[in-house]
This record gives structure tokens, sequence and C-alpha cells, in this order.
């Protein structure tokens, strides 16, 4: 094999090598990758959610407030639900500037909604869901001690 076919070859083998490296670089950092995830999808949902207390296009929201808070918010609900969906769309945006932060905000705005679910009494299901989606803004909240810092120095 000519000198110039063997490098070549070389550089081709160096090109499909860094390839594999990449993926392997990838392959063992899943931690990250979860911690990406997770950080996409507690920015994306909450602000989703918030959002559409002013559209009810996903579900009629007012539906879910315990009938204790809708008597103590004398039957406001729905303005009360504009007030939610504002809290929601900032912890939204909190997670996605300050993950460790955002996280724990987010767990505890979804016990608080578990709380108000399971005093409405039918939507055990829904509250069911949200004790999970908490446990797993919790993970991102610890994901976030490792993977969530801007600078450099602190980052693994």
């Amino acid at each position: 094999m000519s000198s110039s076919a063997s490098s070549s070859v070389s550089t081709s083998a160096q090109a499909s090598h860094g390839v594999v490296e990449d993926r392997g670089l990838l392959a063992r950092e899943p931690a990250r990758q979860a911690f990406q995830i997770l950080r996409v999808g507690f920015t994306v949902a909450p602000i989703l959610a918030g959002a559409d207390k002013f559209f009810h296009l996903l579900t009629d929201w007012d539906q879910y407030v315990a009938p204790p808070i809708a008597r103590l918010l004398g039957g406001a609900t729905h303005g009360a639900m504009l007030v939610i969906g504002l809290v929601e769309m900032s912890a939204g945006l909190l997670v996605a500037a300050k993950p460790k932060i955002g996280a724990h905000a987010v767990a505890l705005w979804l016990v608080a909604i578990i709380v108000n679910l399971l005093m409405c009494g039918g939507f055990f299901d829904i509250a069911l869901r949200d004790l999970g989606l908490a446990l797993g803004a919790l993970a991102l909240g610890r994901l976030a001690t490792v993977y969530g810092s801007t600078d450099p120095a602190h980052r693994r």
C-alpha cells in the first residue's frame, strides 16, 4: 500500500474513531443526559400548563380547585387559576435559569397541587401522577448539584 493510501486509511480510521469516542463519551454520561432531559421537561411542562390556565385548551383547570379552597377564594377560582398559571410559568423559567433552585420550587408546588387534589376527593390518579412528577423534580434538583452550574469550575 502506498504511503498516501495508508495515510488516507489512517485518517478515515481516526475520523471514525473520533465518532466512536464521542458516542462513548455520551454513553458514559447517562446522568448528564438525564439532567438535560429532566431540565427541558421541567422547563417546558410548567410553562405550557401555566399558559393553558389562560386558554383552557387542555382542560377546564377551574375544576381542580378543591371546594375548601374555592370557598376561601369566595368562588373566584378562575382568577386564582390565572395567578397559578403565572406561578407555574415562572417556575418553568426558574428551572431553565437556575435548575437546582427551580427543581425544588417545582417539587414543592407539585406537593401543594397533590394536597389540593386530595382535598377534591376525586382526582387520586392525577395526585399519584403528580407525586411521580415531584419525585422527578427532586431528582433534577440532585442532578443539578453536579451538572447545573454555569461556572465551569463547578462542573464535572
